[in-house]
Order: C-alpha cells, then structure tokens, then sequence
C-alpha cells in the first residue's frame, strides 16, 4: 500500500428523538467487528479515535455479557469515525486503485434538540455549528421508535404525527441561520431513509409493512417534512423522503416480564446495520444517476450529490480511473452536460445496474486477483440487493 494511502470519506446522519436508539446502534454496527472471532477476509473496521472505539466496544460488551444497554446521551453531539481498511493485496492491484481506505463519518445529532428549545445562546449556536458539520452527508436516517409504535398501538398516527412535527420544526428553526444572504444550500443531505429502529419488536413486519402503515397514518406530515426541507436546497426536485425504507435493530432484547429492563441481549439477531457502509457508498450513486436521468441537474449540485461517485464507479467496474479522471477535469473546465451524460454517466451506470449472477462473477473475480477494493464494492451491492428481496430494505424505484 502506498506510504500515504488514498482515502475516500463518506458521511451519514442519524436523526432520532431521545430514547429512539441512535447510540445502541452505532454500538452494535461497531462491536461485533472488534471480536477476536470476527472474520472479514476483505477489509477491518477501525474507530479513527482511540476513545471513542474503546467506549464504544465497552457498551457492546455491556450488551453482550451484562444484558445492560448503554446509557442514554442526551444533548450530545457526537461525530463517529471509522476507517475501513482493505487487507494488503498485490502490489500491482493497490497501485492502480483509486483509494486505498473508505471512511465513514457517522454523525450523531441529538434527539433533545428536536423537542426542547436552546437553553441560551451559546447552545443555540451549537446547534448551528453541529448542523453544519453533516451538511456533506448524501443520506439521513431518520429513525422511527418501533417502542412508541408499539405504545401508540392502533393509534400510531398520534406518534408518528409528533415525531415528523418535531423533525420540521427543528429544522425550520436552523433555517435562517443555515442559509443566511447565501440563499438556499447546495450541500445538504438529500436522501432520507425512513428507518424503524428496534424492528426487533415487530418480528412478523418486513420493510413494505413499515411503509404502508407510515403512509397510511402521516403522508401528509411526509409531506409537509418534505416541503420544509426543500425550501433550504438548490434544485428541491433532486431531494427524497418518504420514499426510501429500512429496518433496523440491534439486537434481540427479552425484557423482565415487570419492566422494560433486558435480561437478555442477542446481539447475533441484528437487523439492517450490515446496510450501513453499503448505503453511504453506494446508494448516492445510485440516486444521482436516476436524478441525471429525470431532470437536469446544475453543474454545482452533480458535484455535491454523491461527491466521488466517479471514484467509486472506477474501482466498482474495474474502469482506469486516470481516464476517467482525465476526462472530469476537462469537462470541469467546459461543463458541458451533453459531454459528461455520453461519457462518464454509463460509468455510473454500469456500477449500479449490474445484478444476479453477473454481479458475484465479478465479485468473485475480484477476490480471486485479489482486487479487494473492487470485492468490498461489489459484496456492498450484493447485500443491498438481498436486502431489497428480503425486503429489509425499500428504495426509491
């Protein structure tokens, strides 16, 4: 690997009100990989931050042999960095790929924020500055608390009402600030999964039995979110919510019969957090091409939007990326969409429609020349793929 690998750097956002399940999550998305009997012959999960992973490996293990959950943040801010880091391949192989480690900013913003209002300037102006930290995520999850659901049985409309209410008020209270005399923002995340956390607790739903009760119960608050939300973008047409669903869960909890206390934690029973990498990679390449296709895009947006998919692309179809990159910086200089549609989107659209069997031979292929980038890209599309026919997972069609 070269002395100072290539990185490229993915983010994603977790949106959620207090209690939902953000920091269970990004505990159970990071323990399992720190297990000695972990095996991944194609890359490691490393946390960027020394602290931060051994805080996190803790609460796993506080999960994992205590049956205690970790404690609940509240009002804090937290940006996770992890590094996936390839194993060492050929020499040959690492030189002509065109990054040699994928890292992913996993941002964390507190649920309080949605529900009570700054306590004093100082933390007012925190929200700000933490909002513009996630402002590079292509996706936001915003996750549904499969326990209110539950609470809010046959009346469910009640909770995902507030839920959606809270989410657009405390984004319609960072709009002026966000924007300021720049207008309208050019970056911000523009595909939002919907994401019902602790699916544990509803063992006999799949993802279109989620949608169809969202739909059912808070289109129009979907809607209103939506509408909200445009208004602080360039281009609002290249922008998805309500259209995107996952499942998520930790673990299986089996709670004391008196109280909502674990006595047991299977952390084996995970649902939808192996999605996590696939989703920040690919999925906003996947989107961009669809959008290129339907509407035209300003040259600024296409930059934003799935920023690096190019690079991407190449080590996914196996494509020269000093090619590509030749041709990109030539048409930066002309921006010419005319030129970039014929010659780099089939790029694109090669990496993001190939399926089935052709999909593992060139998995398989890239693991047998051990080419273990263009391997971890392809393995990320097979599991979003089965997660789709499982139906884990539901995107925009």
């Amino acid at each position: 690997m070269a002395k100072h690998p290539r990185i490229r750097q993915q983010n994603i956002a977790v949106f959620g009100e207090a209690g939902s399940g953000k920091t269970v999550l990004v505990s159970s998305f990071y323990g399992p990989t720190q297990e000695g009997s972990f095996k991944n012959d194609l890359w490691d999960l490393v946390a960027n931050k020394l602290g931060q992973g051994v805080r996190l490996y803790q609460d796993y293990l506080e999960m994992r042999d205590n049956a205690r959950a970790p404690i609940q943040t509240r009002f804090a801010n937290t940006t996770y960095d992890f590094s996936v880091k390839l194993k060492a391949g050929e020499s040959d192989e690492e030189e002509k790929r065109p990054f040699d480690e994928l890292r992913l900013a996993w941002h964390d913003y507190p649920g309080e924020w949605f529900t009570d209002d700054p306590s004093s300037e100082e933390e007012a102006l925190r929200r700000i500055d933490t909002f513009k930290t996630l402002l590079s995520s292509d996706v936001a999850l915003l996750l549904v608390d499969g326990q209110k659901l539950l609470d809010h049985r046959g009346e469910e409309e009640k909770y995902l009402k507030s839920l959606f209410h809270n989410i657009r008020h405390g984004l319609a209270q960072l709009n002026g600030p966000l924007l300021g005399e720049d207008g309208p923002l050019i970056e911000f995340p523009r595909i939002w999964i919907l994401s019902l956390s602790k699916a544990d607790l509803f063992p006999d739903w799949d993802v279109n039995t989620f949608r169809d009760l969202v739909i059912l119960k808070a289109a129009g608050d979907i809607e209103l979110l939506h509408a909200e939300i445009a208004k602080m973008i360039v281009t609002p047409d290249a922008l998805s919510i309500g259209e995107d669903f996952m499942l998520l869960s930790s673990a299986k909890f089996e709670l004391k019969a008196d109280s909502a206390e674990p006595v047991e934690i299977d952390l084996k029973q995970r649902i939808g957090l192996d999605l996590i990498l696939p989703i920040a990679s690919l999925l906003p390449m996947e989107r961009r091409v669809l959008w290129e296709k339907k509407m035209e895009l300003p040259r600024k947006v296409v930059d934003s939007l799935a920023d690096g998919a190019d690079v991407i692309a190449a080590a996914f179809t196996g494509e020269s990326f000093a090619v590509i990159e030749k041709f990109l910086r030539k048409i930066a200089k002309s921006n010419v969409k005319t030129e970039f549609m014929v010659k780099a989107l089939p790029v694109l659209v090669s990496a993001i429609t190939v399926v089935g069997p052709k999909l593992k031979e060139m998995n398989a292929e890239a693991r047998a020349k051990h080419q273990y980038l263009r391997a971890m890209l392809t393995q990320f599309k097979i599991d979003l793929d089965q997660a789709v026919t499982e139906n884990v997972l539901r995107k925009q069609k």
